[in-house]
């Protein structure tokens, strides 16, 4: 293979560059991303960044890229694809023997009040210093959707003494990820830290002309805001890929082994939506660990599709920080899967630190772990997931 592109400079596009050369390629690698800046780390972002802890030049990935020999294409998105080259949104061509996406995802816009001054959607570095600019000054701040980044966003808001209110179709948050019972907890969490959360309502209207001034909710009721944050989940990037013959579904669609239906073209990331045999399902995964690993499996399956096919059965994990709270996942979780308490929230004791340690099961298997403040147990839970333990041996 003498020419691979790689389109992203996500993590997982740079981890597959790295994966690239490590694994042999000495054949040319062309890099196309459609953000000015090299890849950094998006976690941080939501964290330390709006905070006003870290700023940009401790994101950065990577320093040295003259090792790597890429040929970069920055600042330029993705607009077809072809049977050989990938043409860029400038009209340039970039050809190619073998493909890697990696074009990750783009953030959910409400449909009414993104032009105006004060709202923003947090997915890049550039939004991220531009929200943390405004909180400098004071906002009463309002955040559409209590998922992670919302949550995460409302923790930072509060640390720096701003009005917060958040806005969350669902009855608790994260009820889709964690279920409604752990939830639950972190509705608590946040509400003891004087965050207003407004669940089970829907946004009808942004007020204001020029700049935001407030959110409209479904009861009537009027939310103040000069600074409005929406996190209303992502899309994957996958419009480019139209008529290509790589098949797409809320991402795109690989086998096992991150082959999608074109053989020299495999996904990494969060575009990707795989058959995860440990979970017997398809799953598409939008965290950093994903992101790092997978780009390696999607490598090694590009350059030896004559080896034997290895499924990437890695178990997902995330974590989140809010506020003095760690919380980390392994596995998965889905509606009706069966929650069991190894440590209850009630069961901490001799300091003000949340902890919990909770189970999920699916057909008697151990399939998800979720922890407060318990890092050292999510390890060895992972890792009990990963060798299919059953729900009662992990207990």
């Amino acid at each position: 293979m003498k020419r691979v592109a790689v389109i992203g400079a996500s993590l997982a596009g740079l981890r597959s560059v790295e994966a690239l050369r490590r694994l042999g390629h000495d054949g040319e690698i062309a890099w196309v991303g459609a953000e000015k800046h090299l890849p950094y780390d998006r976690p941080p972002l939501s964290k330390q960044v709006l905070e006003g802890r870290w700023g940009s030049e401790r994101l950065f990935l990577r320093q040295n890229y003259d090792e790597l020999e890429v040929e970069f294409h920055l600042g330029r998105s993705a607009a077809r694809l072809d049977e050989r080259f990938v043409e860029l949104d400038d009209g340039r061509r970039v050809e190619f023997d073998g493909l890697v996406v990696a074009t990750g995802a783009s953030p959910r816009q409400l449909p009414d009040g993104r032009d105006l001054e004060g709202v923003f959607t947090l997915r890049s570095l550039d939004d991220a210093l531009a929200i943390e600019k405004k909180m400098q000054r004071g906002p009463r701040v309002a955040i559409v959707g209590a998922g992670f980044i919302g949550l995460e966003v409302a923790a930072c808001c509060r640390t720096r003494g701003l009005e917060v209110t958040v806005i969350e179709s669902a009855a608790v948050p994260l009820g889709q990820a964690i279920g409604e019972v752990l939830g639950q907890c972190v509705a608590d969490l946040h509400r003891s830290r004087g965050v207003d959360l407004r669940c089970g309502r829907t946004v009808t209207g942004v007020e204001g002309t020029e700049r935001v001034s407030g959110v409209r909710l479904d009861d009537g009721s009027l939310i103040a805001a000069d600074l409005l944050v929406v996190g209303i989940g992502v899309k994957p990037n996958t419009d480019w890929l139209d008529g290509s013959g790589v098949d797409v579904d809320d991402g795109v669609v690989c086998d096992a082994t991150c082959q999608t239906s074109r053989p020299d073209v495999v996904a990494a990331g969060d575009v990707a939506r795989w058959h995860h045999e440990l979970f017997d399902e398809s799953v598409r995964v939008e965290h950093w660990t994903n992101a790092a690993e997978q780009a390696d499996a999607a490598v090694r399956r590009l350059l030896e599709p004559e080896a034997e096919k290895k499924p990437f059965v890695s178990v997902p994990y995330f974590w989140s920080d809010q506020y003095d709270t760690k919380m980390q996942m392994a596995g998965r979780y889905r509606p009706g899967d069966e929650m069991r308490w190894v440590e209850r929230p009630e069961d901490a004791s001799g300091d003000d630190k949340p902890r919990l340690v909770a189970l999920f099961g699916r057909g008697g298997r151990l399939t998800g772990a979720l922890t407060l403040n318990r890092p050292a147990k999510l390890v060895r839970y992972r890792r009990a997931i990963a060798e299919r333990v059953s729900l009662d041996d992990a207990l």
